[in-house]
């Protein structure tokens, strides 16, 4: 049965990061409103879980670091809410599996065994890379020098018109296309590569686990905890778990929003906050521009997926072990994730683009199974026993029906330097868009979505002022 519409000033749709914060400025500016999610919890894909059955210690399957200077908007929350950040662990010795299999033991911040001369190729590769993104336009990509012909080439085409496409350069940028956004070369846009590096800063930063790096703090809490208190911050009763949208409908004076379990809502304004793979999803009564709707139509979610072994002790360290692997296989890269005051000791594995995807297609044990026999062969170059996991929480991010993947759409060729990539963070009418792909800064990151909420927020405000 659809109910009789309740009236607000502002409907925001997703329950993310992004939605409320976003909500959370609509809230100060004295707007009534409500926050519409679908899952049945906040936060999107950030999601803390036990590692104790007494539901303690704390480990993220989701989105895991923030850093206490280019992320400020994050560490100014953490500071508000008095959260006890944890240093990501930055020393011992990494391991590397080759893709015969063959792995190798290697100096901390090792991606990779090379020779002296892939080395000198792999550096000044990412040299070149630097100055793409040195010389990109961060307001406006499509601006930037070689706007047009990145944005004609995937980042495969890349690798082999510009650097020959020999064996480092496929291993360089195969790595980075996974790393980042959890895709295969041969499917992103050259140009949005370049666009998301430059907004994490440059290569050397969003690679880091240390001081200023994206990989730099964890959050001993949670950092689900983030969207927990930022929902706290609302009027009880605001943020509706469960509600589905599945129509947007514009009038001249209003817009109509509609739930799946039959409730509606009328606002001055709505805030869409999901990712933009989901926008068909959403019935929108007054369809979209082209453009906007090609967003919808064309951007794709990548696979970055995760698998966390935790154990009674930290083993690996005494072994020298960062606990950091790195393969072209089902483990991209692990983790160190422990937190010595919990008595947790973990490492997480993250399988990313197309061995991800083959992973995800494993059912129950069959893919615990693989991952472990992965962990087990890898850590067994330098341990003689591997001890059993006491636990192990698996999330596969591609098979959540409002997730579809993670961690932020990407761009396929033609669409940035297009309309739709300059349409991305347009209103349409009454409706505005936010999330992380739509920051300037930390795109697909948790600094990138809150700051994406503010802007939106505002974009809202101003209508009513």
């Amino acid at each position: 049965m659809v109910s009789q519409p309740q009236k607000v000033q502002v409907v925001i749709v997703g329950a993310g990061l992004s939605g409320l914060r976003a909500a959370t400025e609509i809230h100060a500016a004295d707007l009534s409103y409500v926050v519409l999610e679908a899952m049945e919890r906040v936060g999107g894909k950030i999601l803390s879980v036990p590692s104790r059955d007494d539901g303690t210690a704390l480990i993220d399957v989701g989105a895991a670091w923030i850093n206490d200077t280019n992320q400020s908007e994050m560490y100014a929350l953490a500071q508000k809410y008095d959260f006890e950040l944890v240093k990501q662990r930055a020393e011992g010795r990494n391991l590397y599996q080759d893709g015969e299999g063959n792995v190798s033991v290697l100096p901390y911040g090792s991606p990779a065994k090379l020779t002296p001369e892939q080395q000198k190729e792999f550096d000044e590769i990412a040299n070149k890379v630097g100055e793409y993104v040195e010389c990109s336009n961060l307001q406006n990509p499509h601006l930037g020098p070689n706007a047009a012909e990145l944005d004609s080439l995937t980042i495969a085409q890349l690798a082999e018109k510009k650097f020959g496409g020999t064996l480092v350069a496929r291993l360089f940028f195969t790595e980075l296309a996974k790393g980042l956004v959890g895709t295969q070369p041969e499917e992103i846009s050259a140009l949005h590569l370049i666009d998301y590096i430059k907004s994490g800063g440059g290569l050397a930063i969003m690679m880091s686990d240390g001081k200023d790096g994206g990989q730099y703090l964890r959050n001993r809490q949670g950092q689900q905890q983030f969207a927990k208190n930022l929902a706290a911050e609302l009027h009880p009763g605001t943020v509706k778990l469960s509600h589905p949208v599945k129509s947007i409908t514009q009038s001249d004076d209003c817009v109509l929003v509609s739930t799946t379990n039959g409730k509606q809502f009328t606002a001055d304004r709505v805030i869409v906050s999901i990712p933009t793979p989901l926008y068909p999803r959403i019935h929108f009564g007054t369809e979209l521009p082209p453009a906007k709707k090609a967003l919808g139509d064309s951007n794709k979610l990548g696979c970055y997926s995760k698998t966390v072994f935790v154990f009674s002790t930290a083993w690996w360290r005494d072994a020298d072990l960062s606990g950091t692997v790195n393969s072209p296989g089902l483990i991209t890269f692990s983790r160190d994730t422990v937190v010595p005051e919990d008595e947790q000791y973990s490492i997480t594995c993250f399988h990313l683009g197309a061995p991800g995807l083959e992973w995800s297609k494993l059912k129950g044990q069959e893919k615990q199974d693989a991952v472990w026999r992965e962990f087990n062969k890898m850590f067994r170059v330098v341990v003689d026993k591997v001890p059993e996991p006491i636990k192990v929480i698996q999330q596969d991010w591609t098979l959540e029906p409002w997730a579809w993947g993670a961690p932020s759409p990407f761009m396929v060729p033609g669409i940035m330097s297009g309309e739709p990539g300059q349409s991305i963070r347009d209103p349409v009418g009454r409706i505005h868009f936010i999330g992380s792909e739509t920051a300037l800064v930390w795109k697909g990151y948790m600094e990138g979505a809150v700051r994406s909420g503010v802007r939106g927020a505002q974009e809202v405000m101003e209508t009513f002022s």
